[in-house]
């Protein structure tokens, strides 16, 4: 990744917090502890990440406009709400689980061609 781009992340990054700290204290709450969930499952594509918490915030903002209750907003099951937010962005649990694969994969092949080789 270059600097400029590194730049320009920080810069988005900054503006996204500066939108969450303008949420209602309670709102905040809930925004950091979905986005504690999000981070702590592993999201490995950034851009799709941002997107997902771009999109929270958007929620928010509309549920504080519209003065209801935060976890009226959320549904009382905040992390059932995250995962279906970050359905299909992959985490680094689906890269260990790709890689466990292959390497069972591999192996179970190597095995094969030893019991091929022992009958001969």
């Amino acid at each position: 990744m270059k600097l400029q781009d590194m730049i320009q992340q920080k810069k988005l990054w900054r503006a996204h917090m500066r939108r969450v700290r303008k949420l209602p204290r309670d709102y905040q709450i809930v925004y950091h502890e979905m986005q504690k969930y999000i981070f702590l499952i592993g999201t490995v594509e950034f851009e799709r990440t941002s997107n997902v918490l771009s999109g929270i915030v958007d929620l928010l903002e509309e549920g504080a406009a519209a003065g209801k209750d935060v976890l009226d907003v959320t549904g009382r099951d905040v992390a059932a709400l995250c995962d279906e937010l970050v359905a299909g962005v992959r985490t680094y649990a689906d890269i260990s689980q790709e890689e466990t694969d292959s390497a069972v994969l591999k192996a179970m092949e190597k095995e094969a061609l030893r019991e091929q080789r022992r009958k001969k």
